[in-house]
């Protein structure tokens, strides 16, 4: 049989607290996209979606994308890089002009881009995305392709994704230092979106809660865009410092504990189920912990009380951030929970409980060559990476440009056209 052959190739990284996932994914003549390879690492150098410790950073990058190339059995000069943190903050611009009731034309079109373009407003800040999600006819909405349409007005609706300038410059060099090209820095929700969320669902209204290990990220669409977003400093592993805290036990035994027996809903047995502190290969005769009894065992009850009081804080902030973005009641919808603190047990139905909403976990669609234990929704925004690479949005900030395409720069041309943006914006 002979062997697939490849016209593009993506490269992906994901900068997580927890962990550091790289992926890379070809594409075919006919446009079918199979994972070759991917790897990951525990996370090093990154705090709350910060780079606090460069040379740490910049090791965890490499050995991740090493990893992925191994298994991929090629390797990449340039990755799209996903961002958590950097005050991430999401806008919409809308922009009109006069058409006349004629025919609309492909110069109409790239002109209300340049005036959408014009009217960003980043105040100080970078743009890290500046995407039309449609357009309008004489204030209609839901216009894919206006081109050949009549209208008196055109307009269009711009998604506009802001970051603070110095964590993503922190986070370019890191990359760089890596030996790697930057071909665009992502925002993970947007990434994410890619990868759990259903164009009917974006469209329809949706809310999507990325749970990282110490960011959780709380995005609304509806109308096909992303229409607000906020980020809460708290994740997955303030839920493990909390059981090491209430056990006296070291961190790595507390993860352990929370994702192996830990679970967001109680159950009647779990007062009788003793659950051993100590793992396969760790020190038997250690300190015991807090609570437990003479073979250093607690009670699961006590475990998922824990958990449960963690879940509590964070639902409580994530539904403050869904009302103050106007998704709570008849005007919500479905919510959908991901990242790697939605992989533990009996998430969705607290979740559901806690908002009043109906809640589904949300993780990667079945991609060719994704290894299973990729495919969970830890790794959700890794794989949405490489599928909004594919994508190739538009970015009206590249109007004039060769087809008005991002990923149409390839390598090194992609990295100076960001260093271009850099200074003229800073």
């Amino acid at each position: 049989m002979a062997s697939t052959r490849f016209t593009r190739y993506f490269g992906a990284v994901n900068t997580g607290s927890f962990r550091i996932s790289a992926m890379i994914m070809g594409q075919t003549e006919d446009g079918e996209l199979q994972v070759l390879g991917s790897g990951h690492r525990a996370s090093n150098g990154i705090k709350r979606g910060y780079v606090t410790d460069m040379a740490a950073a910049t090791y965890a990058i490499r050995d991740a994308v090493e990893r992925a190339e191994k298994n991929a059995g090629t390797s990449v000069q340039s990755v799209w890089v996903g961002c958590a943190g950097a005050g991430l903050a999401s806008q919409v611009s809308k922009v009109e002009i006069d058409i006349g009731g004629r025919r609309i034309e492909e110069e109409d079109i790239e002109h209300l881009l340049i005036a959408a373009r014009d009217t960003i407003q980043p105040d100080g800040r970078m743009v890290l995305h500046a995407q039309p999600a449609h357009y309008t006819l004489d204030g209609a909405h839901g216009v894919a392709n206006p081109k050949g349409l009549h209208a008196e007005q055109l307009g269009v609706d711009v998604h506009v994704m802001l970051a603070d300038g110095a964590p993503v410059r922190n986070l370019i060099e890191a990359v760089q230092s890596a030996h790697l090209d930057v071909e665009a820095i992502v925002a993970a929700p947007l990434a994410a979106g890619y990868a759990c969320l259903s164009e009917e669902e974006r469209e329809l209204g949706v809310a999507m809660v990325e749970i990282g290990g110490e960011v959780t990220n709380v995005s609304v669409y509806a109308g096909g865009m992303l229409l607000g977003l906020k980020a809460l400093p708290f994740g997955s592993g303030d839920i493990t410092d909390a059981i090491a805290s209430a056990f006296g036990v070291r961190r790595f035994q507390a993860e352990r504990l929370k994702c192996v027996s830990g679970s967001a809903i109680a159950s009647p047995t779990d007062h009788r189920e003793m659950i051993p502190i100590n793992g396969p290969g760790d020190d038997e005769a250690g300190p015991l912990a807090r609570g437990a009894d003479d073979k250093n065992r607690i009670a699961r009850a006590e475990l998922v009380s824990i958990v449960t009081q963690q879940l509590s804080v964070l639902t409580d902030e994530i539904g403050r951030a869904l009302k103050g973005m106007g998704f709570t009641g008849m005007g919500g919808g479905q919510v959908v929970l991901t990242g790697g603190g939605a992989e533990l047990a009996g998430l969705a139905e607290f979740a559901q409980g806690a908002l009043g909403m109906p809640v589904r976990i949300g993780k990667s669609p079945a991609l060719t060559g994704l290894p299973e234990a990729h495919s969970t929704p830890g790794f959700a925004t890794l794989a949405g990476l490489c599928l909004y690479a594919a994508d190739d949005p538009i970015d009206i900030r590249n109007i004039g440009e060769s087809r008005m395409r991002t990923s149409r720069l390839g390598g090194g041309l992609g990295l100076s056209r960001l260093f271009r943006a850099l200074k003229e914006n800073f």
